[in-house]
């Protein structure tokens, strides 16, 4: 898991601003959020550290079509 953390939501360094962007929130040590950022104040997914885990490795490695 990565440990450089970033206080509050925040949008992926690669983000350009366009609208098909998702935030991110470190909620606790055991809850990883992630948001539309089109909707703020909706629902948020949220995730434990294996599964956060889990999912970045496969969309590192390209198992989404």
């Amino acid at each position: 898991m990565n440990t450089n953390r970033k206080l509050g939501w925040f949008k992926s360094s690669y983000s350009d601003g366009q609208s098909a962007c998702v935030e991110v929130n470190w909620l606790a040590a055991d809850a990883i959020g992630v948001r539309d950022s089109k909707n703020p104040t909706g629902p948020a997914l949220t995730f434990a550290p294996g599964a956060w885990d889990g999912l970045l490795a496969s969309v590192r490695g390209h198992q989404f079509h």
